[in-house]
């Protein structure tokens, strides 16, 4: 995820959020394919932040301080827009935020659609993912987000699940369209009893919902395989491309 590794993030309110200090550093994004096996499609791609000096996202982060956290979060948001309708984009773009670090929904979500029309990027195909992995302090706050960006048309997920606090009530209180599987659920599932039967059982879940899965950091033809059987369609990994900077690259399906 953009945000990924960055252990400084706290809350900001919505006053802080709006007199943020500019972002004083370039970024730029690459981007990852999000594949649907049924149909060897790419479904979606995700837009991961990196230094426009070609730094990795662990760089770029260690940069992020409170006073500048909104300007950052604001500028990924709009460069992933930009550079996606640059790029030719003809499916999905999955953009990051964290649940502790975001602000007032109707303030915060402006400069987003107002991206999205200067570059002729429609609402509903831009999917917002929020990280299980990090404690959720307001789950009404939280709610609320989802809630306002449904509203206005966008995809709502929740990433690395099953990695950190809430389990399955998130997807009873938040509803997210899709749900991203967690790398250390999937990684090696094909040889951990343990790993199948949780990961089971929160596809099932999800299935149940209406709620899309997607299994993340997929390396392995075996890992893929066991995870088909469970009835996952949707992946994202290394077996079927790495992250490229801006650029949208084709999938490799050869493992398929």
């Amino acid at each position: 995820m953009a945000y990924e590794g960055n252990p400084d993030f706290r809350p900001l309110g919505c006053k802080q959020c709006l007199e943020s200090n500019p972002l004083d550093f370039e970024i730029t994004m690459a981007f990852q394919p999000i594949v649907d096996l049924e149909t060897k499609s790419v479904f979606a791609y995700e837009a991961l932040v990196r230094g426009k000096d070609g730094a990795g996202a662990g760089a770029v982060l260690s940069r992020v301080t409170n006073d500048n956290r909104y300007a950052f979060d604001q500028t990924c948001r709009v460069r992933a827009v930009q550079l996606a309708s640059e790029l030719g984009l003809n499916c999905k773009l999955s953009i990051n935020f964290l649940p502790n670090a975001v602000y007032r929904p109707e303030t915060c979500i402006r400069a987003t659609m107002e991206a999205a029309d200067t570059y002729n990027l429609p609402l509903n195909q831009i999917m917002f993912e929020v990280t299980e992995a990090e404690p959720i302090e307001d789950p009404a706050h939280l709610m609320g987000i989802f809630e306002a960006y449904r509203e206005r048309g966008f995809i709502t997920a929740i990433d690395d699940f099953g990695a950190g606090y809430a389990g399955l009530n998130l997807l009873t209180k938040f509803k997210p369209q899709i749900l991203k599987l967690d790398m250390e659920l999937c990684q090696g599932i094909a040889g951990d009893i343990v790993k199948r039967t949780i990961t089971e059982g929160a596809i099932k879940t999800a299935q149940a919902l209406g709620i899309k899965v997607i299994a993340e950091g997929v390396e392995t033809k075996e890992d893929m395989v066991a995870l088909r059987t469970l009835g996952t369609d949707y992946f994202q990994g290394y077996l079927f491309g790495k992250p490229v900077i801006e650029t949208l690259p084709e999938p490799d399906f050869s493992a398929v």
